[in-house]
């Protein structure tokens, strides 16, 4: 193995197998293979400097994330992102690595607001004793991050991860990889754009109206959260800003 080769490899970690998938992953939806062949598995290996199951195990799991398919007399071809698994923790955080887009934020954003609104309404009806007791948690991590004492973005994450599980419904639950990557990105543009925080009174109003069990209430103070960034995107957007 030359010099080039381990280091390919060593760029791996050490689990190759997720190594792999990671840097192929990113390659992907970066563009890298955009109007190229993408390589057969034999030359994967090779570059990679790693087994040929190795390289085929990484292959099946881009291929379960829609990045990629298997066709008879075709190879493995890259697939059109409309394919993509946006869903995906991983697919979501390589789409991040690309150039910021306030578009995608916008996308974000107008899924949170039909999903966490409804989740926050649900919640206020079924969320049980510890499920409010988390919501109270998250919030209280929020005061805390006020003064130094917490990270502030992972405390408004874990706020509204918290909501949504407060639901009771698991497929409202499953959007908190979507909801985590969007708040990771919005956080970065409106402190940017606008050198603003999460704003603790308004989650208050959500944890208040869910403990309350008004659930009216509950929708109504979640929509006005991300509505509100919203409102700043929708800003940028007609100013053509954008972000590095």
């Amino acid at each position: 193995m030359d010099d080039a080769a381990t280091d390919i490899r060593s760029s791996l970690g050490r689990n190759l197998t997720h190594g792999m998938l990671d840097a192929l992953g990113r390659a992907i939806v970066t563009g890298e293979f955009s109007g190229k062949v993408f390589p057969t598995e034999a030359d994967l290996a090779k570059h990679y400097a790693v087994s040929r199951s190795v390289t085929r195990e990484a292959v099946k799991m881009l291929t379960a994330k829609g990045l990629l398919s298997a066709r008879p007399r075709q190879g493995t071809i890259v697939q059109p992102e409309g394919s993509w698994n946006l869903f995906d923790s991983d697919v979501l955080r390589w789409l991040l690595e690309r150039k910021f887009s306030i578009g995608l934020l916008r996308q974000f954003s107008e899924l949170r607001v039909s999903i966490e609104p409804a989740a926050a309404e649900l919640a206020a009806r079924a969320a049980t004793p510890e499920r409010l007791t988390l919501i109270d948690a998250g919030y209280r991590r929020m005061v805390a991050a006020e003064t130094g004492k917490d990270d502030a973005l992972d405390a408004d994450i874990a706020f509204h991860v918290a909501v949504l599980e407060a639901s009771g419904n698991p497929f409202y639950a499953q959007f908190r990889d979507v909801v985590e990557t969007a708040l990771r990105t919005s956080i970065r543009f409106t402190n940017r754009f606008k050198g603003r925080t999460a704003s603790l009174p308004a989650h208050e109003a959500v944890k208040d109206a869910i403990e309350a069990r008004d659930g009216a209430a509950a929708r109504s103070a979640m929509t006005l959260i991300i509505s509100e960034v919203m409102l700043l995107i929708a800003e940028a957007e007609r100013k053509g800003a954008v972000e590095g």
